[in-house]
């Protein structure tokens, strides 16, 4: 499977840390060429100077050599080459149009008004190339948001009300260890720059795309009826257990956690009889859904008194042969090494330039799989600025001169 979905398309990237980067890193393993435009006056991505980094002797909070690389950007420089371009000279500004004229898509999160002001906005790309598709990602929106207009994932956790999702009633708001406003927002930008592209495929004219952090997460949220809850009396916030959806949640075992997810009256029978009481499934407070709404309480307590003392894995057998869908509790560094998602390339083995593939360490894979087509990420993070010449001279034809005379002049 050597053909990619979007081979042939060139995307130019102008994105930096993580919401934008992720967007490109999804396009890059679709097979677009991700054309990364880096700032030479600032050291790159941003994400360049995340601890830890790879070293010769192996992982260390600071670096070593030069050459060290973030782990962050090991992850998600894959599948990009690198450019350096300083974007505030106007000789920069005139490569970054070239590459405007040659590209499909531009990608960019800066904060908003950055592009007006820098002078390189979707109106201006749109009359170098009335087919290109620009993608904005952005804290609020292209229009700008509350204060500054700055975002950052904690920032956009607290005000999409998902804090407020997790944790039991009265107790502190609960932020997501994985930055869930970083990587919701790219997804739908990936989403909307795909659809984009067939239109202009089609019709030969592309768009602004504009996708906010906090509008993604905010609809993520508004998902779940947590309104109507509020409206009924049931708690939106109800800490390690579901009760509307009694027996759901996690619970102890007397070497680790489980997940319990039996919402429906034949998960429910199941589990009933998993924990050895058979004779409630016909008992009016157990028997159909509601009456374990009303009964959540007292159905949890007597699956966590059972399960208390016996060991994961026998819990999670006990459940699974009576029909019950439950599953240990895995910690990152487990679920990352999990044989399903290394086999189907979900997360792969991390690569770096120098020492090639880094046993102990994983990323991210792209987690769609085509019966016709690959999707991977099979190229290394590059070093800031490696592919300036290939690019300049392949791609936009410069000559040796006048890559030379940029290079003189502090525009690469």
């Amino acid at each position: 499977m050597s053909e990619r979905p979007l081979q042939g398309k060139v995307v130019v990237d102008l994105t930096t840390a993580l919401a934008g980067p992720y967007a490109t890193l999804l396009l890059g393993g679709l097979g677009a060429r991700v054309i990364k435009v880096e700032n030479p006056d600032t050291g790159g991505d941003a994400s360049r100077n995340n601890s830890p980094y790879l070293t010769a002797d192996g992982l260390g909070v600071r670096r070593q050599d030069a050459d060290d690389m973030s782990v962050s950007m090991l992850v998600r420089g894959r599948n990009k080459e690198s450019v350096t371009l300083n974007l505030k000279d106007p000789q920069g500004r005139e490569v970054l149009a070239d590459l405007v004229r040659a590209a499909d898509v531009v990608v960019e999160n800066y904060s908003a008004g950055v592009t007006a002001r820098l002078g390189i906005d979707h109106e201006w790309a749109r009359e170098l190339n009335p087919r290109v598709v620009y993608t904005s990602i952005s804290g609020f929106g292209a229009q700008g948001g509350p204060g500054s207009g700055k975002a950052m994932d904690t920032i956009i956790q607290a005000l999409s009300g998902v804090m407020m999702t997790a944790g039991a009633p009265g107790e502190p708001p609960v932020r997501f260890g994985l930055p869930v406003g970083d990587l919701v927002a790219p997804l739908y930008a990936v989403i909307g720059t795909l659809a984009a592209v067939v239109q202009a495929d089609r019709t030969g004219r592309g768009q602004h795309v504009d996708v906010s952090m906090l509008g993604a997460l905010t609809s993520l949220v508004a998902c779940e009826p947590f309104d109507a809850l509020e409206e009924i009396g049931l708690p939106t916030r109800t800490g390690p257990t579901v009760p509307r959806l009694a027996p759901f949640g996690i619970f102890a075992a007397r070497d680790g956690w489980l997940a319990l997810c039996a919402p429906t009256n034949s998960f429910a029978h199941g589990a009933l009889r998993a924990i050895e009481r058979p004779d409630l499934v016909g008992d009016p407070r157990f028997a159909e859904r509601d009456g374990r709404v009303a009964n959540a309480a007292a159905l949890h307590d007597l699956i966590a008194d059972w399960a208390r003392d016996r060991d994961v894995a026998t819990v999670c057998a006990a459940f699974t042969a009576h029909g019950a869908p439950a599953a240990e509790v895995r910690d990152p560094r487990a679920a990352v090494r999990d044989p399903l998602v290394a086999q189907r390339g979900e997360v792969v083995p991390l690569a770096d330039p120098r020492f090639g593939t880094v046993a102990e360490l994983r990323a991210t894979g792209v987690p769609i799989r085509m019966s016709d087509s690959d999707t991977t990420l099979d190229r290394p993070a590059p070093r800031l600025g490696q592919h300036t010449e290939a690019v300049l001279g392949e791609l936009l034809g410069y000559g040796e001169d006048r890559i030379e005379d940029l290079l003189k002049a502090g525009v690469l």
